[in-house]
């Protein structure tokens, strides 16, 4: 049976410094690449941290907003307390809760309406 690989979610964005702002800033992702067609194009770009890529978009087309993602973190408590410490005007985690389906979860909205869920198995 032929394998598959991981994916890479494409979110929307409609604005380029509150998407750094978020998911560079706030988040801690890196910034891998940004591409536009020419001059006074969308902007498409990807974003990494630690094992998880993202990819954004301003293209009309490429994702709708109000996307739902998961992010598997192995410290979901470790990584409210770093987001909580950044006190970003936005987004105010605060702790992580059990789920009955045996999951440590918060979920984070980012400026455009989607939404993250990062979760730890217990």
């Amino acid at each position: 049976m032929t394998s598959l690989g991981a994916i890479t979610p494409v979110l929307r964005m409609f604005d380029e410094a509150k998407a750094k702002e978020f998911y560079r800033d706030f988040l801690g992702f890196k910034l891998d690449f940004e591409h536009r067609f020419g001059a006074n194009f969308p902007l498409y770009m990807g974003l990494s941290r630690s094992g998880c890529v993202l990819h954004l978009s301003e293209h009309h087309g490429d994702a709708c907003p109000g996307a739902a993602i998961r992010i598997a973190t192995s410290d979901v408590d470790a990584l409210c307390k770093e987001l909580s410490a950044k006190s970003y005007r936005y987004a105010k985690p605060g702790g992580a809760a059990q789920t009955p389906r045996g999951t440590k979860e918060v979920t984070i909205d980012d400026p455009f309406g989607n939404k993250l869920t990062f979760h730890q198995e217990l």
